[in-house]
């Protein structure tokens, strides 16, 4: 049996165990049972207790868990409000003027959250109501929120950085060094958007509200000094040197229950659930992690990994060439994996050809992320889309509809990334030094 029947034959075991409503880290896990089993002589027990505990008892996975409860705690705290206070009478003079609360709103949660599912729930419970009671248009309003909540995934902390550096074995907090630029330059293309179509469609735009004096924009401004002084806390002590991203994730849960406790927003019952939802998520994680890493292993006994980068090699792909065709092969798998799914299913295949290619996998990581981004809204399977449904009530096709414009934008981020490489790689080389 040749190598191409070989990987029609796992793909079809995958798409029909995926098709049939299995977990993804089961049906992860009983396909590199069959490729083991069927195409190599090493006992499949043997080899899927070894990977699964190898994979499952990282150090660096530690990080994963401990953002996911800082996400959680803050999710529960009266953060969004507060933020939305701080925020609102300083956009009020630019082209778009309170729909820009979207755009920075999430851009600060995401920089304490590291999950665009929940930077878009909440933020949009704070925003959707208010915007739309004020008059803002709907598609706008949606549109934004959809595009700028996948900056969870960019600014960092991420959880998909933290996979992906567990994934392609690179320094997660050089990842997170990394993201930090793309992920402002991002931000700012989606305000620079808001703000030409607000210069187009004035007549949508409503009235500013009464006009506030600076030292009262000031004060307004003091709801989000404990969120600033949490990033600084989390973000700081990883640039600076002094905590690795494992110790910098303990800071901010340590963080985040002294905010909420100080708020007084903490108490049993919020803590058992943010606890209790950040377990369920990780362990969904863990296990597609767990069979992922299984089915990586099980790759490289059928020799996929190797013949898939020769096959590439063959093909006379120059560099560009190869980003755009990995762009379109992610954005593709977006339509029907979750980006976590995406990552650990695709690294172990790809990085060998990455590598050979001559690109930076600090690089490729963040590129990685932004065309996951994009999978986080486009149908069927885009998360944020399902969250929005959830909040709106709309259809999918509709908000997938006018979430386009941020996707597009999205492609010149990464454009913008190729062109101008040192957009990524100019922090963590200044921060090595």
């Amino acid at each position: 049996m040749n190598d191409l029947a070989i990987t029609a034959a796992l793909l079809a075991a995958l798409l029909l165990i995926l098709g049939s409503g299995v977990w993804v880290g089961l049906s992860l896990t009983g396909v590199a049972w069959i490729a083991v089993t069927l195409f190599s002589s090493r006992p499949a027990g043997d080899a899927m207790a070894v990977t699964v505990w190898g994979s499952s008892s990282s150090w660096t996975l530690t990080a994963l868990p401990l953002f996911i409860w800082m996400g959680e705690i803050l999710f529960r705290t009266r953060l969004s409000q507060d933020m939305f206070k701080g925020l609102a009478p300083w956009v009020q003079a630019l082209p778009g003027r309170l729909l820009h609360t979207n755009v920075i709103g999430c851009t600060i949660f995401a920089a304490v959250s590291g999950s665009s599912a929940a930077t878009c729930a909440t933020i949009g419970k704070m925003t959707l109501p208010e915007l739309t009671r004020r008059g803002y248009p709907e598609h706008m309003v949606v549109g934004t929120l959809a595009g700028a909540s996948t900056l969870g995934l960019l600014i960092p902390p991420s959880i998909i950085m933290i996979v992906y550096g567990v994934a392609a074995e690179v320094s997660i907090s050089k990842l997170f060094i990394a993201g930090v630029f793309p992920g402002l330059l991002l931000a700012a293309l989606f305000s620079g958007y808001i703000m030409f179509w607000a210069l187009r469609h004035p007549e949508q735009v409503p009235a500013a509200d009464s006009k506030t004096s600076f030292m009262q924009k000031i004060a307004s401004s003091r709801s989000l000094i404990p969120v600033v002084l949490l990033i600084a806390a989390v973000l700081g002590s990883i640039y600076s040197g002094v905590a690795t991203a494992t110790e910098a994730a303990a800071v901010g849960v340590v963080g985040s229950l002294v905010l909420s406790s100080l708020q007084g927003s903490m108490n049993w019952a919020t803590f058992r659930d943010a606890l209790m939802g950040a377990t369920r998520l990780y362990c969904m994680i863990g296990l597609i992690l767990a069979g992922a890493a299984f089915l990586t292993l099980a790759m490289g006994y059928v020799g996929l990994p190797r013949h898939l980068a020769e096959w590439i090699g063959t093909l006379g792909l120059s560099r560009a060439q190869l980003i755009v065709a990995l762009a379109v092969f992610f954005i593709i798998l977006g339509c029907f994996l979750d980006g976590i799914s995406m990552v650990v299913l695709t690294m172990g295949v790809l990085m060998p050809t990455v590598q050979a290619a001559g690109i930076d996998p600090i690089w490729f990581g963040i590129f990685v992320v932004l065309v996951v981004e994009m999978a986080q809204i486009t149908p069927p399977v885009g998360f944020n889309l399902f969250v929005l449904q959830g909040m709106t009530g709309r259809q999918l096709t509709w908000i997938a509809k006018v979430t386009m414009p941020m996707f597009l934008l999205m492609c010149a981020a990464v454009a913008l990334i190729y062109v101008f490489p040192g957009i990524v790689t100019w922090l963590p080389q200044k921060m090595a030094n």
